[in-house]
């Protein structure tokens, strides 16, 4: 993902419905039968020219620049320039006083009032990495330039929220992006590459676009409107002028348009507006739990006796988090929060994030295949760098690779359905395969090459469930094993741990014989 703006020397990367008018017929017909596109048309087919409607909107979409001071190190002068030594010691040494250099950023924004309120995407104003903002310029339509003042910013959303000091200004609204559908028209409207108001025009490609970052903005409207580097913080109308969008990234190997942009739906940004507005924080809601991450494939939801795409599963629990106080386990699928379906479109990381902290949340729960409910008290999200410390990710590890043959290796029949030899993980074990102290469950010495664990799993790796059964003996995972083979299921989903690595949910074909 880049986000769609410009810093000056480099690129930051990030940035009338219709009735289908069918015959009444028993026979069912072809979606594009003749006549039946022409019937789901607009009334009086698509605008000949947006021109009058981009006319009246044109005067309320602004243009944003900041200046940025970055701190550089100083480097000394080279005591041997001009000698036959100059180029044995560089070009200079750091270590002197920071130097201080300037920098600029361009991007796109819109007036939302009269009196100078002006929304954008954060990263247009937010300073570059060791750099400060000096100062953001906002210029209008009309060439005029104002100093803006930053009301608030919030980084999750990507989306700011600036005063310029004027009246009587031009300015847009905000639409129903729930309303927006697929082929819908859409215009664009921004300042790409610092060259002026500029606009261009496409359809809505898609709605409720996960791009995978999670979170509880992790929604875009994706569109074909061609979006450049400058054009973020810039509105996205429908053809009734309302602003159903924000503008805020492209996907691009390049920078440029390949007509994949993404913008902020409208519903999601109005309520964050409304609170930086208010000089309020932005809160969101916490379950403390690891997500295995992704829809529920074939493998695992064979694995578990349900339905491909039916919720998400727990691959971790954070001790003493809202989840586990209120008996949620991994391995856990979540099908449902406050009777909202969990889909790869709508993912509890969306729906979790969206509960007030603070507010109980009920949760249907799959839990080796049968449906429960429990209801969390939805705790407030800790910072990015909390989070990334209460995750205790650590590096991969590597284990000795000596004689497999240790005293107290076994290899039970159950465990060897799945190709594996394991072992009860102890003290002295866990330390030399560097997980914590408080993981239990069995490491495995040996993997056969031949089986489906090969490639998934390693010697070394702690095993501490199988379907949701905690195991901390051989035998205790033959057992688990030897269940699942009797009730029918091809395979067996385990919970695997490599080093200081989140646990991770891996499904395992049970050998035939």
């Amino acid at each position: 993902m880049r986000y769609a703006y410009a810093i000056t020397g480099a690129l930051l990367l990030g940035g009338a419905t219709a009735t289908l008018a069918l015959q009444p017929t028993s026979a069912q017909t072809a979606q594009n039968e003749p006549g039946a596109i022409q019937a789901a048309a607009p009334k009086g087919g698509a605008p000949m020219s947006f021109a009058d409607m981009v006319a009246r909107l044109q005067p309320a979409v602004v243009n944003i620049s900041t200046k940025q001071s970055i701190a550089a190190p100083q480097q000394q002068a080279n005591p041997f320039a001009g000698t036959p030594f100059e180029g044995m010691f560089g070009q200079g040494q750091g270590g002197g006083q920071p130097q201080k250099r300037e920098g600029q950023s361009l991007g796109s924004g819109f007036l939302i009032s009269a009196d100078g309120y002006v929304v954008t995407n954060n990263h247009v104003v937010a300073p570059a990495r060791g750099a400060t903002v000096e100062s953001i310029t906002v210029t209008l339509n009309d060439r005029k330039e104002y100093t803006a003042r930053l009301i608030g910013r919030d980084e999750a959303s990507d989306l700011a929220l600036l005063k310029i000091d004027a009246t009587a200004l031009p300015f847009v609204k905000f639409g129903d992006s729930a309303r927006a559908r697929v082929g819908d028209w859409v215009v664009a409207i921004g300042q790409p590459f610092g060259l002026g108001g500029t606009v261009t025009a496409g359809i809505v490609s898609a709605v409720h676009r996960v791009t995978g970052q999670g979170g509880a903005y992790d929604r875009f409207i994706q569109t074909d409107a061609s979006i450049n580097q400058g054009n973020s913080g810039g509105p996205m109308f429908n053809l009734n002028g309302d602003v159903i969008g924000i503008n805020s990234q492209i996907f691009s190997s390049s920078g440029g348009n390949i007509g994949i942009g993404f913008a902020i739906p409208a519903e999601e940004a109005k309520p964050i507006i409304a609170t930086l507005m208010k000089g309020q924080k932005i809160q969101r809601g916490y379950l403390g739990v690891t997500l295995q991450g992704g829809p529920i494939d074939d493998d695992t939801a064979a694995a578990l006796g349900i339905a491909k795409n039916q919720g998400e599963l727990l691959a971790g629990v954070a001790p003493g988090g809202p989840a586990e106080k209120a008996g949620l386990r991994p391995g856990d699928v979540v099908t449902k929060v406050n009777g909202q379906a969990v889909t790869p479109d709508t993912t509890l990381s969306y729906l979790a994030s969206n509960v007030p902290p603070g507010q109980s949340a009920k949760l249907d729960v799959l839990r080796n295949g049968r449906p429960q409910s429990f209801n969390v008290v939805v705790a407030e999200r800790p910072s990015d760098k909390q989070l990334a410390a209460l995750s205790g990710q650590g590096d991969d590890f590597t284990t000795d690779e000596g004689d497999d043959s240790t005293p107290g290796m076994t290899s039970p029949a159950g465990s060897n359905t799945l190709g594996l030899t394991v072992q009860t993980l102890t003290p002295a074990i866990a330390r030399q395969v560097n997980v914590d102290s408080t993981v239990r469950g069995v490491v495995i010495a040996q993997v056969d090459p031949a089986s489906d664990a090969a490639g998934k799993l390693q010697r070394g790796d702690v095993i501490s469930a199988v379907n949701g059964t905690p195991v901390r003996t051989p035998a205790e995972m033959a057992s688990a094993v030897a269940q699942a083979k009797a009730a029918g299921r091809p395979q067996v989903l385990v919970l695997a741990q490599r080093g200081k690595s989140p646990a991770r949910f891996l499904p395992l074909k049970i050998a035939k014989g």
